[in-house]
């Protein structure tokens, strides 16, 4: 009986351990909508990355380490056949201070992309939480 007890509570400890999904906070735009995401989900989601991470800053000024691509905010429209051709991909979008990487969330969403991430404040958020950007 004591097995079975001790059994149901590391069952209960395991399962209560394992971390939520990140959902993020949705923002609607004219087109559609993004989620906009904090240093710590995404750190979370590199954990099990089934994304494409996009730095959108220019200049370069460093980038997170699991960066797919680095394709200027200002040309990303022009830079489509770097990204999926399936709009419904989950990409996940980043600048320096979050407002690049916000301006081609909106223009992803405009040109049909369903699954844009966005990480708010950018990499300053990001080393000020403690994560580490690579030259």
């Amino acid at each position: 009986m004591k097995k079975a007890i001790f059994l149901l509570l590391a069952i209960f400890f395991l399962a209560s351990c394992q971390s939520k999904p990140v959902t993020g906070e949705k923002v609607t735009v004219t087109d559609g909508s993004y989620q906009d995401i904090s240093p710590e989900e995404l750190n979370t989601m590199l954990k099990d990355k089934d994304f494409v991470l996009v730095n959108v800053h220019i200049p370069f000024a460093g980038s997170i380490v699991g960066t797919d691509l680095s394709i200027a905010y200002d040309q990303i429209e022009q830079n489509l056949s770097q990204l999926p051709a399936d709009k419904n991909s989950k990409i996940v979008l980043y600048c320096r201070s979050g407002r690049m990487s916000q301006i081609a969330a909106e223009k992803l969403v405009s040109l049909g992309y369903t699954n844009i991430w966005n990480l708010k404040s950018g990499m300053v958020e990001w080393e000020q939480t403690g994560y580490e950007l690579e030259d």
